[in-house]
């Protein structure tokens, strides 16, 4: 389990764009589960939409893809240095089944395919109440950069 404090000390990611509050089990090598909890404050709202507010599509692939990098820092038992970044590599098979709102908390379930060369391959699912919101393949790699 992971609170916050140590998600901020893993990824790099911040406000606005961190979206994993909490990490509830990893099964190193296997499996991650994460949650979302989905505020009104939220600032994609004001404009996704201002008279239905609905989280993007893209930004629940997203938080799935930031519960995954946390997988594969746990699997590898490593941290990132400011000289690397995770990627996406690839998005496959992704589908929104249901709308996700404010009040809501996606939980998200990730697991490791394979890992090879230096790319993981995943396949993520996101719930809100047990009924799927999103599921999709996402393939993702660390580089150095200058």
């Amino acid at each position: 389990m992971m609170d916050i404090h140590e998600i901020l000390k893993q990824l790099p990611h911040r406000y606005p764009i961190l979206l994993v509050d909490r990490v509830l089990s990893v099964e190193k090598g296997k499996t991650i589960r994460t949650i979302k909890n989905v505020s009104i404050n939220e600032p994609f709202f004001m404009g996704h939409f201002p008279k239905r507010p609905v989280m993007p599509g893209v930004l629940m692939l997203e938080a799935m893809a930031q519960s995954a990098a946390l997988l594969s820092f746990a699997s590898l038992g490593i941290q990132l240095d400011d000289n690397t970044v995770y990627y996406f590599a690839g998005i496959d098979n992704a589908r929104f089944k249901r709308p996700v709102e404010p009040g809501d908390q996606l939980v998200m379930d990730v697991s490791i395919e394979r890992h090879k060369a230096g790319i993981f391959k995943f396949h993520g699912e996101a719930r809100v109440d047990g009924e799927l919101a999103c599921e999709a393949d996402l393939m993702c790699t660390m580089r150095k950069v200058a």
